[in-house]
């Protein structure tokens, strides 16, 4: 079970209680105790924390006409936001950024994915590799710097990352946002210090960001200690937070460590990326809707999947404009996230992991059809066509079958939707 789900389930109890009196409190501390334990948080953090909450629900009374269940509710909220640190807004100005970290954390990813995320918001950026000690650490970086479309710099022979930083440097004098990924080890030694040192002095950043993987858990508060002891760390950026559930851990540690959370890693694409941001991640775990990040969600997979507004903007469903929206599902990432963002978390994991490879495999299927057949779902009622579409996508007859009847199901449901003028509206907003 991970943080959100735990949080939310200790509340939903709280809910069915008839009475909320101080025995029904002190249960549902408990309750968050054995959550935040098993998310990795510390135990004095998780101590304070529920101390906090007990006597906050204990000492004081919801508001008229505030439900009980609410205003615990918002207590919770206000001590998460204690305990994991508060947002953070990236200034949209000039800057160099230096990422620091150990083996595994993801840096060099990452490093990809802050260059990308600049440039998207009108800065332009370039991407330094001068991490010397591990091999591939050139060629990835090099590769993720293509995919992301920006300028990439760093020398495969040379061993003195002082010397690329300067060449780099040099190199990228006209651009607003520099990013230097450097080398990392299994543990902060006394040779990765003097090197981080040098190259930290060579480069003169704005911002160092210590790169950290969310499934370390509380571990993390120790090496932003460790880190900021040797070359004074800016903030952290925390990866792999869509995978692990120690991630609250991980911030929370950090956070106790004075360290605050600057970004936040959700996926393994290049826009999965945001600075932290506490309400939607706090909302996020007690499940309370985020439309806003819904529709910035929908907007980047249109225009990641090269999608022009007006293909989304649908008068007539055939396979054709059907694989149109699927595109965008896509590119939208795991469906849990977005049925998180639409404060419904806890969908069964067996069926959003369903849902997942079901689009995936009805995208296939269409990419294997003619123009024709997308454009005329009754061409398919041809013999020879559904075998011919199955061999070509590599799936089974019933797959296309299955398709079909789904894809006839949502037409029923489109030919609906698109008498409903208001609906249809709020949709092509959405878009």
């Amino acid at each position: 079970m991970d943080l959100g789900e735990g949080l939310r389930q200790a509340i939903a109890k709280l809910t069915r209680a008839t009475i909320i009196d101080a025995s029904t409190i002190k249960e549902f501390s408990k309750e968050l105790q054995k959550t935040l334990l098993s998310a990795d948080v510390e135990v004095s953090l998780v101590l304070e924390f529920t101390k906090s909450v007990e006597e906050r629900a204990l000492k004081s009374k919801p508001p008229s006409g505030l439900p009980a269940k609410d205003y615990i509710t918002n207590i919770v909220y206000d001590e998460l936001v204690k305990l994991l640190g508060a947002s953070y807004v990236p200034e949209m100005a000039a800057r160099r950024i230096l990422l620091l970290g150990l083996y595994g954390s993801g840096k060099t990813t990452s490093a990809a994915k802050l260059a990308k995320f600049y440039q998207d918001r009108g800065l332009s950026a370039a991407l330094i590799c001068c991490d010397v000690s591990r091999p591939a650490a050139y060629r990835q970086l090099k590769t993720l710097a293509e995919q992301a479309n920006v300028p990439f710099y760093g020398d495969e022979k040379e061993k003195d990352p002082v010397k690329i930083v300067k060449q780099a440097l040099e190199k990228f004098k006209g651009k607003q946002v520099v990013i230097c990924d450097t080398s990392g080890r299994s543990a902060l030694d006394e040779n990765l210090t003097k090197e981080l040192k040098d190259v930290s002095g060579a480069f003169d950043p704005d911002e160092k960001l210590l790169v950290i993987s969310a499934d370390i858990g509380q571990i993390a508060g120790r090496q932003a200690r460790e880190f900021d002891r040797a070359v004074k760390i800016s903030g952290v950026l925390v990866t792999k937070m869509d995978g692990s559930g120690k991630g609250g851990g991980a911030l929370s540690a950090a956070n106790a460590a004075k360290a605050r959370a600057m970004f936040i890693g959700m996926g393994e694409k290049l826009n999965d990326i945001e600075p932290f941001d506490a309400n939607k991640f706090i909302g996020g775990l007690l499940g309370i809707p985020n439309i806003g990040a819904l529709v910035e969600h929908v907007q980047a997979a249109v225009k990641e999947a090269n999608i022009k507004p007006e293909d989304m903007d649908v008068e007539e469903l055939n396979f054709d404009t059907f694989y149109t929206q699927l595109k965008a599902i896509e590119k939208m990432g795991p469906l849990k996230n977005v049925f998180g963002m639409m404060g419904a978390p806890d969908v069964p994991k067996e069926l959003v992991e369903q849902g997942g490879e079901k689009l995936n495999k009805y995208r296939i299927i269409i990419s294997s059809m003619t123009k024709a057949e997308r454009n005329d779902e009754k061409l398919l009622h041809q013999p020879g066509r559904i075998a011919r579409i199955a061999k070509g996508s590599g799936t089974t007859e019933k797959d296309v079958h299955a398709l079909v009847s789904d894809f006839n199901k949502m037409k029923k449901m489109f030919g609906m939707f698109k008498n409903d003028r208001g609906m249809k509206k709020r949709f092509k907003g959405l878009m």
